[in-house]
């Protein structure tokens, strides 16, 4: 596939690393011509030095012929441009766009192709709140990811030693919880990954991803680790972009502090929110969080654009006595480093966003797409299509299809046949629609199910992608 990429920050870079493994044609444009010589240094792509937008610039990068264009610069108003100026004059097929002002994304009608002509609009720090808003509902989990519109769930925890299931083969899981059926997906022992199979024992410290439908994740959690109490205190540091969006999704169910470094900002923010409690001041002042009670605060979350600010403030507030520290990380080495170390959460917001977008560049029927242990594995979740002459997966039980070492079919999602689809309440009308069945090896795949893959490495996702292709077979 051919894919210009416009923007070499943050969220273009983590992008054009994904896509330029899987044997993808990638030109990215930017202003910046030593950021392009250091990308260009480190991937196999083309680069373009000029403004995202200018006809002259997208003709030179390739957009007469490409198939897809990822706009994620800095600027919506380039983006956007882009989009349309790609559109316009050169037909291209497929048109993404980052967007990052809510005075755009809550107008869709700007998006059609009589105006922008944006296929998918993509909001990274929208993207980054929800995932943080997540890991506040389950505080014990390191990452919790859903797929078919959120039946199914996977969670990462770290097991706990003296859990129910340490020291035990994976399959006493049904003994234990005889009325739940869970999966797990694959489990890192040391940064090693195990592919988990019945004899397979858990050990203390393993981190292991969980496969169960959503109403049921807490009960398999507790299975690996004891469950930590709700989380009712939390201290925000910095009110930009994520921050203020998180401050508004949680202040109404929390105890919100939030503290801002920015004199003016910091007034701003006060006025913009309903419950939360804004302080102007530096984050690394032990005085201050020490007057602020830092010890009583269930969740630290440090959310500033400067990483090293974050990784100091979210340490010595974990020194001070706050339960669980959170730390917003760009710099994937930085991140590396410090997850599971006195930072118990290193969030990095290229690799949270990108399954999102990844999502609509994968070949095949991808529903969904998430980057696990950051951008070192994934969980995919793939739509079945074609018979069983056109398909090499319907049809067949799972131990019958081509073993892909380092794969793992976890769980499948089933729409019901329509009489079976009936139900007493309008709120469980969804949910009944479909089935959750949790993958064994005398499962049998059909035309229509989300099956959802976990790769231990991203490597493998070419592999699984070209197993649930159709063939020309099929009409």
């Amino acid at each position: 596939m051919k894919i210009i990429i416009l923007g070499a920050g943050q969220v273009g870079t983590s992008v054009a690393e994904n896509l330029v493994s899987e044997a993808n044609d990638i030109t990215v444009v930017d202003t910046d011509a030593a950021r392009l010589a250091s990308l260009q240094d480190r991937l196999d792509l083309r680069t373009v030095t000029g403004n995202a937008s200018s006809p002259s610039v997208l003709r030179q990068a390739g957009a007469e012929d490409a198939d897809l264009l990822i706009a994620v610069t800095q600027s919506d108003q380039t983006n956007l441009c882009a989009c349309k100026t790609a559109h316009a004059l050169f037909n291209l097929p497929t048109r993404i766009a980052r967007v990052r002002s809510s005075d755009f994304v809550d107008y869709a009608e700007l998006f059609t192709p009589e105006n922008f002509a944006v296929d998918f609009s993509l909001c990274p720090e929208q993207i980054v709140t929800d995932y943080i808003v997540k890991m506040i509902e389950f505080p014990e989990a390191l990452q919790v990811l859903e797929f078919a519109d959120g039946l199914v769930s996977l969670v990462a925890v770290r097991a706990f030693g003296g859990g129910p299931l340490v020291g035990h083969p994976l399959k006493d899981i049904r003994k234990h919880i005889p009325q739940v059926d869970a999966r797990v997906a694959a489990i890192f022992r040391l940064d090693t990954p195990i592919i988990p199979e019945g004899d397979t024992v858990i050990e203390a410290g393993d981190e292991v991803f969980c496969l169960a439908a959503t109403k049921n994740i807490r009960q398999v959690m507790r299975e690996l680790r004891r469950m930590d109490k709700p989380v009712k205190r939390i201290m925000i540091v910095g009110g930009g972009n994520i921050g203020y969006r998180l401050t508004r999704a949680i202040e109404n169910d929390y105890q919100v502090k939030v503290i801002d470094h920015n004199k003016r900002h910091a007034e701003w923010l006060a006025e913009n929110v309903s419950n939360a409690l804004v302080l102007q001041g530096d984050a690394t002042d032990e005085k201050l969080l020490e007057d602020e009670n830092v010890d009583q605060m269930d969740m630290f979350i440090a959310l500033t654009n400067d990483d090293e600010n974050n990784i100091m403030a979210a340490l010595l507030a974990k020194r001070m006595g706050a339960k669980r520290v959170v730390a917003l990380i760009n710099r994937r080495a930085y991140a590396e480093l410090v997850q599971g170390s006195q930072i118990d959460i290193a969030i990095s917001p290229a690799q949270t966003s990108i399954g999102t977008l990844l999502a609509h560049v994968r070949r095949g029927d991808v529903a969904a797409v998430h980057s696990l242990r950051r951008g070192a594995a994934e969980a995919l979740e793939l739509v079945v299509h074609g018979d069983e002459k056109s398909s090499q997966v319907v049809g067949r039980r799972i131990e019958d299809l081509p073993i892909i070492k380092g794969a793992t079919i976890g769980a499948i999602v089933r729409r019901l046949p329509q009489k079976e689809a009936v139900v007493l309440r309008d709120d469980l009308a969804e949910e009944r629609q479909y089935k959750v069945i949790m993958a064994h090896h005398d499962t049998v795949i059909q035309a229509g199910d989300h099956v959802i893959v976990f790769v231990v490495s991203k490597r493998l996702v070419p592999k699984v992608e070209k197993l649930f292709q159709v063939g020309f077979a099929f009409v």
